[in-house]
């Protein structure tokens, strides 16, 4: 039987997210393991809106810690993940942050992570918008096993030819890019999760191909160095409609 208590705690979360609390819905879920234990948070983790529980962990702040972003677990954060994009954060700092606080948080084992996110479906798109701000580097990545901007001669490597290519001998350690950021991210990508790898990278060039034609829907494709650019955005809001629209489509 569901605990009452527990019933209580989700709808009261699900209300204060709604009124724009996020801070007060954290503090409850908080409350929540300091009283009940880890264990008992898990379990109303387990039977949150994956909406409710990524409108709290992309509100992350690196001064304290977060205890969903402890707790959570690697399909749960999968299935919010994929709902980000609904927020309309054209910088995606919100995601970026989001990411390397779970992923890379003490104890985790990140390609368990990896791995989650690639089974769902949207997976490699939110990967691709984690990733729209260094475009050029990733594919630099790709080709040269480098993160260094190269001179783009108009040609990409095929599907075939990248996926061969992620099976040469690695041209710099994980070490000189563990920095619980997008390098080290990429590095695992690369040579731990190839297949993900290189399904993120099709999504970041047909992202980039549609912002060169012009299509609206390419918004979320920007280089780090000026090439890619896109306009202000609201970062951190979104509709109740935006939140939802992809819902049943995630879980």
């Amino acid at each position: 039987m569901d605990n009452p208590n527990h019933l209580a705690l989700i709808s009261k979360t699900h209300s204060l997210i709604a009124a724009g609390d996020i801070s007060g819905a954290e503090s409850a879920l908080a409350e929540l393991a300091d009283t009940e234990g880890d264990n008992a948070l898990m379990v109303v983790l387990e039977q949150l809106p994956p909406k409710d529980i990524l409108a709290v962990m992309r509100e992350y702040d690196d001064s304290k810690e977060s205890v969903v972003n402890l707790l959570v677990t690697p399909e749960q954060f999968a299935r919010a993940m994929v709902l980000e994009k609904q927020y309309k954060d054209l910088t995606h700092t919100h995601l970026r942050n989001m990411v390397n606080a779970v992923i890379f948080r003490d104890g985790a084992d990140t390609l368990e992570f990896l791995t989650a996110i690639g089974d769902l479906e949207g997976g490699s798109e939110a990967l691709a918008n984690y990733f729209a701000e260094k475009w050029s580097r990733i594919e630099a990545f790709a080709r040269t096993g480098h993160f260094e901007s190269f001179e783009d001669d108009g040609e990409m490597l095929s599907e075939d030819d990248l996926l061969a290519s992620l099976y040469v001998r690695p041209r710099i350690d994980q070490d000189e890019v563990a920095d619980r950021d997008w390098m080290q991210l990429a590095w695992l990508l690369r040579y731990e999760c190839r297949d993900l790898f290189v399904e993120t990278l099709l999504v970041l060039r047909a992202k980039a191909r549609a912002h060169d034609m012009g299509q609206g829907d390419s918004d979320d494709v920007e280089e780090d160095d000026g090439k890619f650019e896109t306009s202000d955005t609201d970062r951190g809001k979104a509709t109740p409609a935006a939140r939802e629209s992809d819902e049943e489509s995630a879980i």
